[in-house]
């Protein structure tokens, strides 16, 4: 069995459809234990006090905002390379859940923020770089709905995903390219070692897993409403054609 079969929309929609109730019971399941374990069961730290409860929204969040980005630069290359109609429509799907991510980021990282840094926001690398990214994903949504034909849309947005990676990344490793800037490194790294208490520790993890279900299962949602959507107009195209030829 070859992992390109799924480019097949009628595949696609016949593999994911039993899949996804059990994803958004299993994501919902998650964020419920992951949230309550984290806002309700842990204790205030003896620096940020009860504010460090924030981490378990902001960086599943902000986690989610730069890896939906990634997701979207290889389904774009499949798409460049390989003409594969489901993985554009993928990378269509998951633009507004990755706006919706970067955004409750943003949010919530002013809220943790403030009482840290006593500013809302700071022109810090990361954080710059985090709003590029956030007007990014505006831009490649505003691409879409501006081009009629989906194939020149999901080749020009293909080629906005590309450049607009460079933020993703910048987002992501801002602090390794800049020695100075307010946000702190990692709060979670294999590299770094241990940087966060298992009273934390554990519940954010929970709380990562939930929101990468989350994603998997609007994604796949998302992404089955387009093929419907496309399958329609396609069904709408041939009526007017049949009409017109009568």
């Amino acid at each position: 069995m070859s992992l390109w079969e799924y480019a097949n929309p009628k595949k696609f929609m016949d593999t994911t459809g039993p899949l996804v109730p059990w994803i958004v019971g299993a994501a919902a399941l998650l964020m419920a234990v992951g949230l309550i374990w984290g806002f309700f069961l842990t204790p205030d730290d003896f620096r940020q006090g009860s504010t460090v409860r924030i981490v378990f929204l902001h960086v599943p969040s902000a986690m989610m905002a730069i890896n939906i980005w990634v997701m979207m630069l290889v389904t774009s290359l499949i798409w460049l390379i390989r003409r594969h109609h489901v993985s554009a429509l993928a990378a269509k799907a998951a633009a507004p859940i990755g706006l919706a991510m970067t955004v409750i980021a943003l949010i919530t990282g002013g809220l943790w923020g403030q009482p840290m840094w006593g500013t809302w926001w700071v022109w810090d690398p990361r954080l710059t770089s985090f709003l590029i990214l956030c007007l990014f994903y505006i831009g490649y949504i505003a691409l879409w709905q501006a081009i009629e034909d989906p194939d020149t849309a999901a080749d020009l947005t293909a080629v906005l995903c590309l450049v607009g990676s460079v933020f993703a990344l910048m987002s992501r490793y801002a602090v390794w390219f800049w020695s100075q800037g307010l946000h702190q490194g990692a709060s979670l790294s294999l590299q770094s070692g241990e940087r966060m208490a298992a009273a934390y520790r554990w519940p954010l993890y929970t709380c990562m897993v939930a929101f990468g279900l989350l994603f998997v299962a609007l994604v796949l949602i998302a992404t089955r409403t387009e093929i419907r959507a496309r399958r329609i107009k396609a069904l709408q195209t041939r009526a007017r054609l049949r009409e017109g030829a009568a």
